[in-house]
């Protein structure tokens, strides 16, 4: 679960990444609830994205992540933006410390990098564990489809003056799973570094996570789409697959 070198170059790599659909995404779920939502935690916040566009909404954020690097970044950035936000190094399957939070999120695919049913279950009764009664539970997953006709057995690419990469996407043995091989050049000077990383995901199907859920202390699991709250007829070919989940009062 761990970006080791990838911490350095995280940012510049995810500059194209759709936070502000994210930040919507969050907002909107948070609305539609109805709950009064203040204490938000970012499970697997990396660099902080997502934490820190909260923060500036007003939210009172917690950023949890494995990487202590990343949190170094992270934690740059709240202080250059005079922002509070509580970093914690932890790993998802062995959180704690955390009470009575009015919601958790876990975005870009932090999820799948959970790969085993039994340390999705783990998980899953942690955050449980760490919300209050009625408090939400956001978080979104490659969708098999996604891994199944776009990533597993293809190859990505892509060359900048400052970093480049390589990055080779192979199936696993079981359905869902895929093992991320990735090379790095990055420009230090006048000489490019190279640096190597391999990155294990699962995803699985909707009605696994559902049941999860509701065994963890979660109850009417709602599914959505590509950052979509609203009902969609292609969903079969959607690529990111969201899920907000409540926890039970009892």
């Amino acid at each position: 679960m761990a970006y080791k070198q990838m911490a350095y170059v995280y940012d510049q790599l995810m500059k194209e990444a759709p936070y502000d659909q994210w930040l919507d995404f969050t907002k909107g779920a948070f609305q539609q609830s109805g709950n009064q939502i203040k204490k938000v935690a970012d499970l697997g916040c990396g660099t902080g994205e997502i934490t820190t566009l909260l923060a500036k909404e007003g939210y009172d954020m917690i950023g949890i992540d494995y990487s202590s690097d990343m949190l170094t970044y992270a934690e740059q950035k709240t202080s250059d933006e005079k922002l509070s936000v509580q970093w914690l190094n932890q790993d998802l399957r062995e959180m704690q410390g955390l009470a009575n939070l009015d919601a958790a999120i876990s975005f870009c695919d932090v999820i799948n990098y959970i790969t085993s049913q039994e340390e999705l279950a783990a998980v899953f009764k942690r955050v449980a564990e760490s919300l209050k009664p009625g408090g939400l539970f956001l978080f979104d997953i490659h969708s098999l489809y996604h891994v199944e006709q776009n990533l597993t057995n293809e190859t990505f690419a892509d060359v900048t003056d400052d970093i480049s990469y390589i990055w080779f996407c192979s199936e696993g043995e079981e359905s869902g799973e895929m093992y991320h091989d990735l090379t790095f050049f990055t420009l230090e000077g006048t000489t490019y570094l190279r640096f190597d990383e391999c990155h294990h995901q699962r995803t699985y199907t909707i009605e696994v996570y559902k049941q999860l859920l509701r065994k963890a202390g979660f109850k009417n699991p709602e599914v959505y789409y590509d950052f979509s709250l609203k009902k969609q007829n292609n969903k079969e070919k959607a690529e990111r697959v969201f899920f907000v989940a409540e926890r039970r009062s009892g």
